[in-house]
C-alpha cells in the first residue's frame, strides 16, 4: 500500500553517514556529554505503555562500551508508518523498511532495530542481505515474520559486521526493559554518530475524549543535515490506538512542520528515516480507536505529534556541527504555507547568512538576497519586513520595513547576535500563511570535523 510510504524531502545534514567520533569529543555516553549541552539530556521520562527497549555494544563501534545498536519491540502489534530520504542511492536499510510496511500495509509491526557506526549504504546486493538479516533476526525472536523495521547510520560504502549484530540482537533482546528511563537512554545513546549528546524526548498527553497516551522520541544528526530526511534518523513510538492509514497521515503532516524543517548544512543523506509506531495500549476499548480524520481526537493528537516531533528536531539543530547558535527562521504574510516555507528554506541553506550568524554581523542584505532568489514569484518587494527577534524577551530589532532599509542600531544588533538562540522573522505581506525553519550557523569547527571526518 504506497500511501503508507511516503518519500519526503527532509534535508537533514543527519549524520548517517558519519563516523562513531566528532573531532575531540569521544564519546562514553554514560560518562562524557559535552558540557554545554548536559542540559538537553533529560533525567527522567514518561513512557509509553508495552515497549521495551535497550541499547549496547555490539562491535560496529571499535571502542568498547560506546553503543553502536538500538532495540525497541512492542509486546504487541502496532499500526506504523515511515518516512525515507529522497536521495537515489536509498541505503540497504530504507529499501527493506519500506517493503515491510507495503507488505503489512503498516500493520502488524513488533519492532525497530537500528545500528550505528555502519550505514550500510551503497553496498549492492549483500548490503540487502544484511539489512534483511537483521529484520529477519528480530522478527524471529518476537514469533511474527517481517514485522521489524531496519535503521542505520555511519560510514557510506562499508558492510556491516552481520555476525556481530546478530549476535547483539540476540544479547539486547535478552537485556530489553520497559518503561525505565535507563533503557531508553541507552537506545538513544546506540543511536549516535557525531551527536555530542542522545536526543531522547517523551511527554503524555489528554485527547479531547479524555484518553491519556504517552509518547517517546529518539533521534541522532548533527552534520549532513537538510530536509529531505538525509542522514538523520528518528523514531517515535506511542501507546495511542490508531489506525494505520490516520497515523500515516499525522506523520506526512507533522514531519513536514519538524524534521523537513531543519537545516544545518543542506546535504541530504542517503539513510534519512523517520518512522512512527503506535501499539495502542493505552487503552482495551476498541472503540477508542482513531479513525476519523476530521475528529477532535484526530486532530489533537496530530498537533501533538507535529509538535513533539519539532521538539526533537530542534535538538538536532542544537547539536549541529561545530555550530555556535540555534536560529529561527520565521517566514509570515504568505499566501501559502509551501511559499513561507520555500523561503524560510532558502534563507536558512544560504551560506552567506550561516557565515554572517557565525560572525555577528548583521548583513541583513543576505537574509534578503535569499528571500529573493527563494522562487515564490509572488514576493512584493516593497511588501517585505525585516526583523532580528531575541529570545531574552527584549524588543525586536526593525532591519527592512516595507521595503525601507531602518537605522539599523549596530551596537543593538550585535548584542542580539551574540545570543546562542535568535530569530530572523521576515514578513512578506502578500497573505497570511506561516511557516519556521529552525538552523544554526558555519562556523571554523564545521569545516575542521567534516574535513577529519574519516582521518
Amino acid at each position: 500500500m504506497s500511501y503508507l510510504i511516503n518519500t519526503l524531502k527532509i534535508n537533514l545534514s543527519s549524520s548517517t553517514l558519519r563516523s562513531t567520533s566528532r573531532h575531540l569529543i569521544i564519546r562514553s555516553m554514560s560518562s562524557i556529554i559535552a558540557p554545554n549541552k548536559k542540559h538537553l539530556v533529560p533525567t527522567s521520562g514518561t513512557y509509553p505503555t508495552g515497549f521495551k527497549v535497550t541499547g549496547i555494544h555490539c562491535g560496529i563501534k571499535k571502542k568498547q562500551g560506546i553503543k553502536d545498536l538500538a532495540l525497541i519491540i512492542s509486546d504487541r502489534p502496532c499500526t506504523a508508518a515511515s518516512v525515507f530520504t529522497t536521495n537515489v542511492f536509498k541505503a540497504a536499510p530504507v529499501l527493506i523498511s519500506r517493503e515491510i510496511l507495503e507488505k503489512r500495509s503498516g500493520q502488524n509491526i513488533y519492532g525497530l532495530i537500528t545500528n550505528s557506526g555502519c550505514a550500510n549504504a551503497v553496498t549492492g546486493v549483500k548490503g540487502i542481505e544484511n539489512a534483511k538479516k537483521m529484520s529477519d533476526e528480530v522478527s524471529k525472536l518476537v514469533g511474527v515474520e517481517s514485522s521489524t523495521l531496519v535503521m542505520s547510520t555511519g560510514v557510506i560504502g562499508q558492510h556491516i559486521p552481520i555476525e556481530k549484530i546478530v549476535q547483539g540482537i540476540n544479547s539486547a533482546y535478552q537485556k530489553v526493559t520497559e518503561g525505565t528511563h535507563e533503557g531508553w537512554m541507552e537506545a538513544a545513546e546506540a543511536f549516535m554518530t557525531t551527536d555530542t549528546f542522545p536526543k531522547l524526548r517523551s511527554d503524555r498527553f489528554i485527547l479531547p475524549s479524555g484518553l491519556s497516551y504517552n509518547m517517546a522520541g529518539i533521534t541522532k544528526g548533527a552534520g549532513m543535515i537538510h530536509p529531505n530526511m538525509a542522514t538523520l534518523l528518528a523514531t517515535i513510538v506511542t501507546d495511542v490506538p490508531i489506525s494505520a492509514p490516520l497515523l500515516n497521515e499525522a506523520l506526512k503532516y507533522a514531519v513536514d512542520r519538524s524534521f523537513n524543517s531543519i537545516s544545518i548544512d543542506g546535504d541530504t543523506s542517503t539513510n534519512d528515516t523517520f518512522a512512527i509506531f503506535a501499539n495502542g495500549a493505552a487503552t482495551n476499548d476498541q472503540g477508542k480507536i482513531i479513525n476519523d480524520v476530521k475528529g477532535q481526537d484526530y486532530l489533537q493528537f496530530r498537533d501533538d505529534l507535529t509538535n513533539f516531533a519539532a521538539d526533537l528536531a530542534k535538538l538536532v539543530v542544537k547539536d549541529g556541527e561545530g555550530a555556535t547558535k540555534f536560529v529561527t527562521i520565521h517566514v509570515k504574510g504568505a499566501p501559502t504555507f509551501s511559499d513561507a516555507k520555500k523561503v524560510a528554506s532558502t534563507i536558512s541553506t544560504s551560506a552567506l547568512v550561516k557565515t554572517a550568524l557565525f560572525g555577528q554581523d548583521a548583513n541583513w542584505g543576505r537574509v534578503l538576497c535569499a528571500v529573493g532568489y527563494s522562487g515564490v514569484s509572488s514576493i512584493i518587494p516593497n511588501k517585505v519586513s525585516v526583523s532580528f527577534i531575541p529570545t531574552d524577551g527584549s524588543a525586536p530589532l526593525k532591519l527592512l520595513v516595507l521595503g525601507e532599509p531602518e537605522n539599523v542600531d549596530e551596537e543593538r544588533a550585535l548584542e542580539i547576535l551574540k545570543q546562542e538562540d535568535l530569530e530572523i522573522s521576515v514578513d512578506l505581506g502578500i497573505g497570511n500563511e506561516e511557516a519556521k525553519m529552525w538552523t544554526c550557523d558555519f562556523s571554523y569547527d564545521y569545516i575542521k570535523i567534516n574535513a577529519e571526518y574519516r582521518s
